[in-house]
């Protein structure tokens, strides 16, 4: 009974992930819009905005990865060694995120020194 939820919980949530990524709004929304090849913008500035929009591309990935621990640990009906791979699977992603913001805000403190 337990493999046959995870197995429809992950295709349930691999379908959802699909439908929202493939959106090309949320793709506008997320990156802007695309630079023209050779346009006047400096290298500097480009390259910043590109790691930016990276890191905060990790960011939503983290919060997903958040979302379905969080979901395999409440159908994990207390079984104690899935129970205990959701708790490190959140553990490690909200490490994750906090390195990636705060990676995000030293490259945002470094670029606004420099100009």
């Amino acid at each position: 009974m337990i493999p046959t939820i995870n197995n429809a919980t992950l295709r349930a949530s691999a379908f959802a992930f699909c439908l929202t990524a493939g959106s090309p709004v949320a793709f506008a929304d997320l990156f802007g819009e695309i630079p023209a090849i050779g346009g006047s913008d400096d290298i500097e500035t480009t390259i910043t905005d590109l790691v930016i929009k990276i890191l905060s591309l990790m960011a939503l990935i983290a919060v997903v990865v958040i979302v379905i621990a969080g979901v395999r640990l409440v159908i994990s009906q207390g079984e104690q060694e899935a129970v205990e791979k959701s708790k490190k699977t959140i553990l490690y992603a909200v490490v994750g995120l906090i390195i990636i913001l705060l990676a995000q805000a030293i490259v945002q403190f470094i670029a606004d020194f420099a100009t």
